[in-house]
């Protein structure tokens, strides 16, 4: 009684007390209560009692079904049925609400079941149990139907703790009792065959079916029939015809509700009960739909219909069809039965012959859909969110009718709109730029699809953006447009003539609001990019927008990150000149950009290091796109070398600023990359530079760096002497910093950096890494760390340990075995012990992939030996957390892996091993509490 009361005061503390910290406390004491052996009795009794309130009733239903999911082995094995009785009788207490907690009790009786195989449940298990109960007391039977709602749910419901096997049992035994249930939707969502000519006749489905054409349309039934729709597409595609007794009940039905999406005095929900149908059966049968029969074209007429709704929302339910219909249409395989080409040919031109006018009247139906609202200003962030998210979804059904009309005649369709809407923007009309904005972005949508010699549409489309109004949104999206059609623009006779006019629309968009700006620099980037060959000449007058963008002289709204656009667009065109222009223009390229850190750096350490890293990695980022997209290795290695004091000072006086420094390490690594070889003694000086800075200052960056450099030179035998020395260096530095788990926790970028490069060094320099002595510290250092929570960290270091047992996968691998051996052998056990307890427990459940592949690599390896020491580290775990027969599966596994076997069909023990360990929390202490990993990493096992 004393607990029962505490837990009322603490539920009235949590929800009524004015003081934040002792609700706070109230909660925390809740959660703990909730873990206690006591809550089982406690949360009983509570509901049992009269006199609780709402708030007690919630949180004690809400405890039990807690309990029964996760710690249901808790229990004495006696404890069952007096629990499933309480549970009953509580269920027939609440049957007529409150929801919250009738639901609540009924997961638990389904959890309750999920546990307990039918033998011992009596009654011939909970189902006939539920169909007994029901016939006894009629007057419950809502509160029975929820249950028997929740119940297949919970089969797929991995809260509860129960192992693989009985789970799978389970589900026998629900499916061997399917044809006495009534909660039927839920049911069907099982998916396990009925015939579709014992439902077509069912009872239920019948009912269903009527109420369809009732004055007030059903939602349970709406349920039903999409269930059943679902059901019927299940299957593959040969279940077709097992189904087809069944479609051909559904179709009729479905499409006798068609003349109510136009009839204005049905309700909204209604309709889209009904939109929904429609969309389900599309999506369902589209292959079906595919052949084009006609009564195949029936439905899409009525989907059609649903498209043409002038609800967003209710059109859009079609769209997923449109495209899985395209893709049919489309794709060869689904040609492939006819045999022959010809036969392949034939059908596939009459299938899409019947679909046109049904593609060509859908880019009419979605078009308009893009236009801006005349309120587009006054709309709340939310709505402003919506409509864009409409105009993402019409530009893909856009590009779905263009991938079965093509390009060309859908840019036709769409010439038309953008015709009649330039018509109207020339009338003085206030905000008719509207009209032309929707075509040119439906216009842009399918860029992609119109073809790069198309000489009818697109020169008259060119032609009309010169002469349209520059409101901010309109300029965006012809900025935009023009930046889609590059490649058209670098194709087409006249493209040259042209290109003047179109780049003065951009440089208009530069400086008329930011988002224009941005769109204009995305479209000189593809214009610069697709027409390089052809800008070559014009040097000059793109280095005069780059100068305007990148100092922000004169008018010009490009922001700093946008502004790296520009710096890619002249980088490419550069790319395409002759090496000793290349050169000139690379240097007028890096003036504007280096002038302001030579000034930075100029006015010496003190004001430098006040600097916010801003003002500085602004400009360093453009380094790195420089070095990146100009393709000209020597000119790149020239101009890294006349920078290098300047970026020798920024690395000597920020070293501490890790903004800086990932900026500085970036653009070293794209300079290294772009130049290889020809970096001469400027690559020395970087290494030596980033390799003392290392000891000071710990930048996981410069790991990041020199992994690149390993990459490039890391074959290079004249480079032996200085990259043995760098990786010496920096991991014996690292080894000395990680020396626990807290230091992975604290240090989780270091760590990641550190075992990526030990990667690099595996695959680009072994010869370098395998004989050194930093190898088995390394190894150590990657025992500790393996458990670190941090998924970059901790999939780094298993990658590395994988690297490493898959050593003879590289050429030359196969000879630093005897040192790979000499180190891991006599860590073997160890290494196993926390592989598995990782896999169990010590790391979550997303990491169980990288953990099974690096044990599975390591069996492989080790064979026999991997596989005992496996053994060893199993036998730890208490039976009572995993069985004999739940080990050996596990064990088996592994051996096969050791044998060769195809490591893809050996994952399912090793998960179910790992579910199993994971059921419920105490299970999960008692399994970490046996192969303790942090307390193996340190200690070698002979």
């Amino acid at each position: 009684m004393e607990l029962q009361n505490t837990v009322k005061e603490a539920l009235n503390a949590l929800y009524h007390h004015p003081d934040d910290t002792v609700r706070l406390q109230a909660d925390r004491w809740l959660q703990d209560f909730q873990r206690t052996l006591d809550a089982w009795q406690v949360a009983d009794n509570l509901l049992h009692d009269a006199t609780s309130n709402l708030e007690t009733l919630i949180f004690c239903s809400q405890t039990l079904r807690s309990k029964v999911q996760r710690d249901f082995e808790e229990l004495p094995s006696e404890a069952f049925r007096p629990l499933r009785d309480s549970l009953n009788t509580l269920l027939k207490k609440f049957h007529k609400g409150p929801p919250k907690v009738r639901t609540q009790i009924s997961i638990a009786v389904a959890a309750l079941a999920v546990y307990v195989p039918a033998e011992d449940w009596g009654d011939g298990g909970i189902v006939n149990w539920l169909r007994d109960e029901m016939k006894s007391h009629p007057e419950y039977i809502p509160g029975f139907l929820e249950l028997l709602t929740v119940l297949p749910e919970e089969v797929y419901n991995y809260k509860i703790a129960a192992r693989p096997e009985r789970r799978r049992q389970f589900e026998k035994e629900l499916i061997s009792q399917m044809e006495v249930l009534e909660a039927f939707a839920s049911w069907l969502r099982l998916k396990h065959g009925i015939p579709g000519s014992v439902l077509a006749s069912h009872p239920l489905v019948l009912t269903a079916l009527s109420s369809l054409n009732s004055e007030f349309l059903s939602e349970a039934a709406v349920n039903v029939i999409s269930e059943l729709i679902h059901y019927t597409a299940a299957g593959s595609s040969s279940d077709v015809s097992v189904q087809m007794p069944l479609i051909q009940v559904i179709v009729p039905q479905v499409m006798s509700l068609k003349a109510h999406l136009k009839d204005s005095s049905k309700d909204e929900e209604d309709v889209k009960a009904i939109a929904r149908l429609f969309s389900d059966m599309g999506d369902s049968y589209v292959e079906l739909i595919a052949t084009g029969s006609d009564e195949s074209m029936l439905i899409v007429n009525a989907l059609l219909e649903v498209a043409s709704h002038p609800e967003d929302n209710i059109a859009a339910m079609t769209f997923n069809f449109w495209h899985s219909l395209q893709v049919v249409l489309t794709k060869r395989d689904s040609y492939l039965p006819l045999g022959n080409e010809a036969s392949i040919e034939a059908e596939r031109k009459r299938r899409q012959d019947a679909f046109f006018p049904s593609y060509e009247s859908l880019v009419s139906l979605v078009s308009f859909r893009v236009q801006y609202p005349q309120d587009y200003l006054d709309l709340s962030h939310e709505d402003r969110k919506e409509f864009k998210h409409t105009r993402y979804a019409v530009a893909d059904v856009l590009i779905d009718a263009a991938s079965v009309l093509g390009g060309d005649a859908t840019l036709q369709i769409l010439y038309k709109k953008l015709v009649e809407a330039v018509a109207g923007c020339g009338n003085g009309e206030n905000d008719e730029w509207r009209p032309a904005e929707a075509a040119l972005f439906c216009i842009r949508a399918i860029s992609n699809y119109v073809s790069v010699v198309e000489a009818e549409v697109m020169p008259q489309v060119m032609s009309f953006l010169p002469k349209l109004p520059q409101q901010p949104q309109l300029l965006q999206t012809v900025c935009l447009t023009i930046g889609a059609y590059s490649k058209w623009l670098d194709s087409a006779s006249n493209g040259l003539s042209i290109l003047p006019s179109l780049i003065d629309i951009l440089m208009s968009g530069m400086g008329t609001s930011e988002d224009s700006a941005a769109a204009a620099a995305l479209a000189f980037k593809h214009i610069c990019d697709d027409c390089r060959r052809r800008l070559c000449g014009c040097l000059d007058g793109l280095f005069h927008i780059y100068h305007r963008a990148v100092t922000g002289e004169g008018s010009f709204k490009v922001s700093a990150e946008d502004s790296l656009h520009l710096v890619e667009a002249l980088s490419m065109v550069i790319t395409e000149l002759p090496p000793d222009n290349a050169k000139r223009a690379l240097e007028a390229l890096c003036l504007p950009v280096v002038a302001p850190l030579q000034e930075s750096v100029s006015q010496g350490p003190e004001i430098l290091n006040k600097k916010p890293a801003r003002e500085l990695t602004v400009h360093i980022d453009r380094f790195a796109y420089i070095f990146r997209y100009v393709n000209h290795p020597e000119a790149v290695a020239d101009a890294i070398q006349r920078l290098w004091p300047i970026f020798k000072a920024i690395f000597d006086l920020r070293a501490w600023d890790m903004r800086t420094m990932e900026s500085l390490c970036r653009a070293c690594k794209y300079a290294v990359r772009t130049s290889g070889r020809f970096m001469g003694i400027t690559i020395g000086a970087m290494l030596e530079e980033i390799q003392g800075l290392y000891q000071q200052h710990h930048q996981p960056c410069f790991l990041y760096l020199s992994s690149e450099v390993i990459k490039i030179f890391g074959s290079d035998s004249s480079c032996a002497n200085y990259l043995k020395n760098l990786i010496e260096s920096l991991f014996l530095h690292t080894t000395s910093l990680l020396t626990n788990i807290q230091e992975f926790t604290a240090r989780p970028d270091i760590a990641d950096d550190c075992f990526l490069l030990a990667s690099r060094c595996i695959r680009y320099c072994p010869q370098l890494f395998m004989p050194s002595e930093i190898f088995q510290p390394l190894i150590d250092c990657s025992m500790i760390g393996i458990t670190v929570q941090h998924r970059e960290a901790s999939n780094s270091i298993l990658t590395f340990l994988s690297d490493i047992f898959d050593l003879t996968n590289s050429s030359k691998g196969e000879q630093y075995l005897p040192v790979r051996d000499s180190v891991i052998i006599p860590r073997g056990a160890s290494i196993t012990r926390i592989l598995i307890a990782s896999l169990t427990g010590a790391l979550p459940s997303s990491r169980i992939e990288p953990v099974t592949y690096t044990l599975l690599a390591l069996t492989r390896a080790y064979g026999a030996r991997a596989v005992e020491w496996a053994k060893e580290s199993v036998s730890l775990i208490p039976l009572t957390a995993v069985t004999e027969v739940e080990r050996s599966r596990f064990l088996k596994a592994l051996s096969d892996a050791s044998s060769g076997f195809d490591v893809n069909n050996l994952t399912l023990p090793i998960e179910e091993m790992s579910d199993v360990c994971r059921r419920n929390r105490t299970v999960q202490e008692i399994v970490q509490g046996a192969l303790r990993p942090l307390e193996l990493n340190l200690t070698p096992v002979s």
